[in-house]
């Protein structure tokens, strides 16, 4: 079968690899009919987790398909059902699991060691996304082996459209960020990053109550589409952030922020988006933090701090003594997906939000490699990309 693999920093193919096959009786083999490029896709083309990554591993966390065989044990799916396949990989019946913090499944991650190493415990396997989360080959392919399959996946009616795709990380990402702000009505909510997962924040946080939604990137593409979404912005290579916030607040700061950047955030000129960005290049630090810091000192005074945006390591010179003083509090996590994607298919379904907005891109899975560098240097007013795998 055709995949996309990693084989260092700017370096993925489209390669014949082994087709995908049952394992274990509660597996089951979708042929992959839609899949797209994540943002967290482009930490590992940029080789953020490098040491975690081996030549050959196939990308890819965000697929969705037709079942077409299933494992002896399976019981919730059958050949031909359509089905979207979280990122996340749960066993269903561990103590986090049970509680829907599955994204910290205790049974799902083959390398736990290794990621108790530098995590302190070991989160839950993830598709396509290092050995540090189970070494699991990735949905950027044409088929794609789901392991615990009654767990996760959920099927869809085969006369939903595709837009259904982003069910599988991006728009439920959002919402839980949204939902991890602890918003109250009315609520003025500051995003930091107007890419996929930001600009499912800003309508989640809409669709959840909040009174004002004010997004916050230098990209003409993105700020338009947060705009679209009823959002006021501010280009943030225009205009100073905390200045700009304070004004539009009455020098309160926003009542919750999201951090919808994560490690690799720019802030051009600023002093420690600098000092970040020159440790990064000899490898001294593997997170470039500033918008999580522009966005503890923008918060006002007991809000709160979500964190979708993913990070890999031991970011410097964090405000702890900011976030303390001002009785801040952060929530953040990869996504309890199967808590979410049911909800989300009903909103879907009674039309209260159309997630394929985002769409920018459409190309065939040999396009790929293109794409990914397309994507990553933000060209071509590419804000998502969905690859189709035959064709």
């Amino acid at each position: 079968m055709k995949a996309v693999c990693w084989h260092g920093t700017g370096d993925v193919r489209v390669e014949d690899v082994p087709d995908s096959k049952i394992e274990h009786p509660r597996d089951m083999v979708v042929r992959i009919t839609s899949t797209a490029i994540c943002g967290s896709d482009l930490h590992l083309y940029d080789g953020f987790l490098g040491p975690f990554m081996e030549k050959g591993d196939v990308l890819g966390h965000e697929p969705m398909g037709e079942v077409v065989e299933v494992g002896g044990e399976v019981k919730r799916f059958k050949p031909g059902d359509r089905v979207v396949v979280p990122f996340t990989i749960c066993c269903g019946e561990c103590f986090f699991c049970k509680k829907t913090l599955y994204s910290c499944c205790d049974n799902t991650n083959r390398n736990a060691e290794l990621a108790r190493k530098a995590m302190g415990h070991a989160p839950a396997g993830l598709y396509g996304y290092s050995h540090l989360t189970g070494g699991y080959q990735g949905g950027q392919a044409q088929f794609l082996r789901v392991p615990n399959a009654d767990v996760g996946p959920i099927k869809v009616p085969i006369e939903v459209p595709e837009q259904v795709l982003f069910l599988s990380d991006v728009f439920p990402t959002g919402w839980m960020a949204a939902e991890n702000t602890d918003l109250e009505p009315g609520d003025t909510v500051a995003v930091w990053g107007c890419g996929p997962v930001g600009q499912f924040a800003i309508r989640s946080l809409w669709l959840l109550g909040a009174g004002r939604v004010i997004a916050i990137d230098e990209v003409p593409e993105r700020l338009r589409m947060a705009e679209a979404g009823k959002a006021e912005t501010i280009n943030f290579s225009k205009e100073g952030v905390y200045d700009r916030l304070m004004e539009m607040t009455n020098g309160r700061g926003p009542d919750r922020v999201v951090d919808a950047v994560g490690c690799e955030a720019a802030g051009h000129g600023a002093i420690d988006a600098v000092l970040d960005k020159a440790k990064a290049a000899v490898m001294l630090t593997t997170d470039r933090a500033h918008a999580l810091r522009e966005a503890i000192m923008c918060c006002r005074k007991g809000g709160t701090v979500s964190v979708p945006g993913v990070y890999l390591g031991f970011p410097d010179k964090f405000p702890l003594g900011a976030f303390m003083n001002k009785g801040l509090t952060m929530k953040t996590g990869q996504t309890h997906m199967p808590r979410y994607m049911e909800p989300l298919l009903q909103r879907i379904a009674n039309g209260e939000i159309d997630p394929s907005f985002i769409v920018t891109h459409e190309v065939p899975l040999e396009e790929a490699p293109k794409m990914y560098k397309t994507f990553r240097d933000k060209k071509d007013g590419c804000i998502k990309v969905v690859l189709k795998p035959w064709g």
